[in-house]
């Protein structure tokens, strides 16, 4: 079998040193589309966006944390994993803060493979990665990936992220535009695919044009809650998780419905140009 589940949850995690500053910090932000947020009057010089794209001002995203180390395929190089990339999708994510991440810093980051379960006709790994400095833990990342054609092996079936979705009106809605270059932006943070720049690529992979990442909605979509919920304050955030509903093209438009609740908000974004296709689910926001 291409995953051998107990040797890869067995393995020692493997640990690199990173490093980012305020450069790293702003490209990120830019290419979940801060600067240019269509409620502003004027975004590029609006206080409210110069806290995401200037140094003097800045603070940090916790969203961040999914590009400031190794991507999910070097994860996918551990022990007991091997497996056709083709046959891979990002399922879900969740990020957990212990304490705001700050503008400069350097930190170990340590990545392993924290459980592997069996969804019948797919294999769902979650790659764990964690963050720490000299003042101790930053953050943890959780990737859920599927893998195609890899289930059937008598594993745990592991956790339903599904929720049904509230039965009230949502408490907010905004609409967040997806610059037709923002995927040619978003990819200089580290994410190479050429399904999200080559045309060419995204027809062998089914589509009829590039896609945006997962994770820039993923950003666009906490930023948008960040500054609509949490009066624009990052240092609230305790944790954020979604599952990968949809894909999302460039040049398409983002409506994001919040739920508020007790230090939570209920997130669901959707595609408006595709009569609201889900893009994410079962999404939420714990806040202080």
């Amino acid at each position: 079998m291409p995953i051998d589940a107990e040797k890869a949850v067995a393995a020692e995690p493997r640990s690199t040193r990173i490093s980012w500053d305020h450069k790293d910090v702003q490209l990120y932000h830019l290419g979940i589309g801060a600067g240019a947020d269509p409620d502003r009057v004027d975004p590029a010089t609006d206080p409210g966006e110069l806290r995401y794209t200037l140094e003097s001002r800045l603070q940090v995203l916790p969203s961040f944390a999914t590009v400031a180390g190794a991507g999910v395929v070097g994860g996918l190089s551990s022990p007991g994993i091997d497996i056709d990339l083709a046959a891979v999708l990002h399922g879900g994510q969740s990020v957990r803060v212990h304490r705001p991440i700050p503008v400069k810093g350097s930190a170990v980051q340590s990545s392993k493979v924290a459980a592997v379960y069996d969804k019948g006709k797919a294999a769902v790994l979650v790659l764990r990665t964690e963050a720490a400095d000299d003042e101790g833990p930053l953050w943890t990342n959780d990737a859920q990936i599927f893998v195609r054609g890899e289930g059937g092996f008598g594993g745990e079936r592991g956790p339903s992220e599904r929720q049904a979705r509230p039965a009230v009106a949502p408490h907010h809605v905004v609409e967040r535009p997806v610059r037709p270059d923002q995927a040619l932006l978003y990819r200089l943070s580290g994410d190479w695919n050429p399904l999200h720049a080559d045309p060419e690529f995204a027809r062998l992979a089914g589509f009829d044009r590039p896609i945006l990442h997962g994770l820039c909605t993923y950003g666009m979509t906490l930023k948008a809650v960040t500054d609509t919920v949490l009066g624009g304050d990052v240092t609230r955030i305790r944790s954020y998780r979604t599952r990968f509903a949809g894909v999302v093209f460039p040049g398409e438009t983002l409506r994001i419905q919040m739920w508020t609740g007790e230090n939570q908000v209920r997130v669901e974004v959707g595609a408006v140009e595709r009569d609201g296709a889900p893009v994410l689910g079962d999404t939420f926001v714990e806040h202080s």
